[in-house]
């Protein structure tokens, strides 16, 4: 008896929380469009993802000749990633700590000029602790700039626009991703590795000058607390969009990272046939970020556990179908459609549990982003090690499962908790 009562119960809470997400819908779609200079300014802000994304992955596309010019083994050159992404997950909770009630386009200018001066002294040094040196400024305008995105967003475009601002600015990163690699090779090849981190100045000096002319001032909300911060452990749907965020970054990096060898292994493509398949995954991340901003405004719960389970089909659909190409193809679309849309899904959840915290709650969602990443490598590295090269995929396929049931089984955010005035005044 019991057992079926708790069943209506959920039935219930299930039917209102469908309800609750058409009505959103509805009054999301009668919004007014953004007049050209909000559009202009969240394009400054794309840019800036642009430029750190690009800078941060450049060592791999240039990792050979950069190593044999410094006289270090290519792994040493290598932990310029690692220890770019260390900082940048340390930074992104302690920036929102020390900035205090400085206007936030000063402090998205100055990240800028850190990403132009860690280039450029990377572009001219013969030193590898200087290099190191450098990634460490890379990491913490990795850290601030993601950490601020979601309160910036807000403050231009609107708490109910919160999810397509947040998808315009990940396109940057989903872009950075499909570019960065292939071009940073071209034009390490054609006029050297110093060149292409030279490219990379080059991007953050034009994100520096559209968001000096494109970006209003941007007043804080209020300080971050330390206490504060661990305050926001406290909110159960900050724990769930942390532990999901957790759960999904760590899954997708664990698959991904050793995708090639899977593919070269078990489905038996070689690298002709295996560079579109990746170009397939890049440019669908980006639709998928293109997209996400519309279902997580409109319909954030459904659209969030339908990423999981879309990134879930991927990685089983590959297991199941890899001998057959066309298969792949269309399986590593679907996980690009996946990876594009996490991080604006998980961004808007996290948000919208935090609208009082904003800045706050984005320094938490960057490093959960850097511990899942570590752990996923670590993860997938073990199971290659352990299982073989089919073992990562089944670790992405069973996060992206319990990501999705979490998910299910939970209350949106939207109709969580009240959302303040202050976090909903748009920038002058």
């Amino acid at each position: 008896m019991s057992r079926r009562l708790y069943g209506r119960s959920c039935n219930r809470r299930a039917r209102r929380q469908s309800k609750q997400e058409d009505r959103m819908s509805k009054t999301t779609s009668n919004r007014s469009a953004w007049p050209i200079s909000t559009w202009l300014s969240v394009i400054s802000l794309t840019c800036g993802s642009f430029a750190l994304i690009s800078s941060e992955l450049l060592p791999m596309a240039v990792l050979t000749p950069m190593a044999a010019d410094l006289g270090i083994t290519e792994g040493a050159a290598g932990q310029a990633v690692t220890l770019t992404a260390i900082f940048a997950g340390i930074a992104a909770p302690t920036v929102a700590l020390i900035i205090g009630r400085v206007d936030r386009k000063l402090i998205n200018l100055t990240l800028c000029i850190l990403v132009i001066a860690s280039n450029i002294a990377v572009a001219f040094t013969s030193d590898y602790f200087v290099l190191l040196a450098a990634r460490t400024f890379l990491g913490i305008a990795i850290g601030g700039f993601f950490a601020l995105a979601g309160a910036t967003v807000v403050k231009l475009v609107s708490m109910e626009d919160m999810g397509k601002g947040m998808s315009v600015v990940f396109m940057g990163l989903s872009a950075g991703l499909v570019v960065a690699p292939a071009l940073g090779t071209l034009i390490g090849e054609a006029f050297g590795w110093r060149a292409a981190f030279m490219a990379a100045a080059g991007a953050g000096m034009l994100a520096l000058l559209l968001q000096a002319i494109c970006l209003p001032g941007v007043p804080a909300t209020g300080a971050t607390s330390l206490s504060s911060l661990f305050g926001l452990l406290k909110r159960p749907q900050v724990r769930v969009g942390l532990t999901v965020g957790l759960l999904f970054f760590g899954g997708e990096v664990c698959g991904f990272t050793f995708m090639r060898p899977y593919l070269e292994t078990d489905a038996g493509l070689d690298a002709t046939s295996i560079a579109p398949v990746l170009m397939v995954l890049g440019l669908a991340s980006l639709l998928g970020s293109a997209i996400a901003g519309m279902f997580a405004d409109r319909m954030l719960r459904r659209g969030f556990g339908t990423t999981f389970l879309v990134l879930g089909v991927a990685s089983i659909g590959l297991l199941t179908f890899g001998t057959t190409y066309v298969a792949v193809l269309a399986f590593a679309a679907a996980w690009g459609l996946a990876v594009g849309a996490g991080p604006v899904m998980t961004q808007t959840w996290m948000g919208r549990a935090a609208p009082d915290q904003l800045e706050g709650v984005g320094g938490l969602f960057l490093a959960v982003i850097q511990v899942g990443v570590a752990l996923g490598a670590i993860a997938g590295g073990i199971a290659v090690d352990v299982l073989g090269t089919s073992a990562p995929l089944y670790v992405t396929a069973i996060c992206a499962l319990f990501a999705a049931i979490t998910i299910a089984t939970q209350r949106s955010p939207d109709m969580a908790s009240p959302i303040p005035a202050s976090a909903l005044t748009p920038a002058e």
